[in-house]
């Protein structure tokens, strides 16, 4: 994954040079998917379909607010089902995740992590993978990273969006980090989440609470309590992710004793000769490695048992309208 360039993160009143200079090619940009977003659902499935996406390219919390809305549907006794394109994966779908049989060569590491909770399907069809979830026993379909694909109809949409970035310097790409204007996206969404802790969360109103044309919620991620005594733990941290600091940041929040913090690319493969440097560093550094769940997902098997991960929940800031959303989901109706 490419590195974002500086000027996408300026405050949204002032955008700089390169942002303008590049703004025909953004309208090019926005035009597209304006095009793409009206065409009409290829399928219309006959249970509730809950979208999860976002405007910014790149990672924003789509995941574990997937898992955060699988996990209360299963609480309600209601089988969820994730829908993904498993990007980084070879195998189009529409299939079954099996953990146990396919790789990440194979489905890619999202799709792969949304499995070990929940039945998932990859499918670059996306209206192919609903209908055999829905064929298979899905009461409720969770599409990932669906916002601006249209192919199955949607009951409930969520945008969801990185607290301490907000929406950049609010330009289409490449003038900024957004695959469409905030206007546009929010005006087909049902709620906008905002995911971050109380600092980037006053900012992040500040500079977008009055654009947001849908209704807002607030969350966090928060890291589960496992009995693991990071404090004072000598670690060697890596991770491929989107913001690799919000890792090490949350690793510092447990008291690890940081000696060694190393930024993958997104997605980054752990190939022999990379695992190897980790683990030389590690020896070196006298430090545990230690990674994310998503990062974990990509090492080869055998190696699983010799790294520490952190798993994070996503708690929201008002669960109860959570609930009553997700006990109003009815099936979405055709349009016209």
């Amino acid at each position: 994954m490419m590195r974002q360039p500086g000027f996408w993160s300026r405050r949204p009143n002032a955008p700089g040079l390169a942002a303008r200079l590049l703004a025909p090619l953004a309208l090019l940009g926005a035009y597209t998917t304006a095009q793409r977003v009206r065409r009409q659902p290829d399928y219309v499935a006959k249970v509730p379909v809950i979208s999860v996406g976002n405007l910014n390219v790149g990672g924003t919390g789509k995941t574990p607010t997937v898992a955060a809305l699988v996990s209360e549907l299963r609480r309600r006794g209601t089988e969820a089902h994730v829908i993904i394109r498993g990007y980084g994966g070879q195998l189009k779908g529409p299939l079954r995740v099996d953990t146990a049989r396919h790789t990440v060569d194979d489905v890619g590491d999202e799709a792969l992590l949304h499995a070990i909770y929940a039945p998932t399907w990859v499918a670059a069809n996306r209206a192919s993978g609903a209908e055999a979830a829905e064929a298979a026993g899905a009461q409720v379909l969770v599409l990932d990273d669906a916002h601006q694909n249209p192919s199955v109809a949607k009951s409930f949409s969520i945008v969801v969006v990185d607290a301490e970035r907000g929406f950049g310097n609010g330009r289409v790409m490449p003038s900024g980090p957004l695959r469409e204007p905030v206007g546009a996206g929010l005006a087909r969404a049902d709620l906008c989440l905002s995911i971050g802790g109380e600092g980037a969360q006053t900012r992040f109103k500040v500079d977008w609470g009055q654009t947001l044309s849908c209704p807002h919620m607030t969350g966090e991620l928060r890291p589960v309590n496992t009995g693991m005594p990071w404090h004072g733990l000598p670690v060697l941290a890596f991770a491929g992710i989107a913001h690799p600091e919000k890792f090490f940041a949350t690793l510092r929040g447990l008291g690890a004793d940081l000696r060694g913090a190393v930024a993958l690319g997104d997605h980054q493969p752990l190939g022999p000769s990379l695992l190897a440097r980790l683990e030389a560093q590690a020896r070196a550094a006298g430090a545990q490695l230690v990674t994310t769940e998503k990062d974990a997902v990509r090492l080869p098997v055998k190696k699983r048992g010799s790294f520490l991960t952190v798993p994070v929940r996503l708690t929201f800031s008002d669960p109860d309208a959570i609930d009553r959303t997700l006990a109003a989901l009815r099936p979405p109706q055709a349009g016209p």
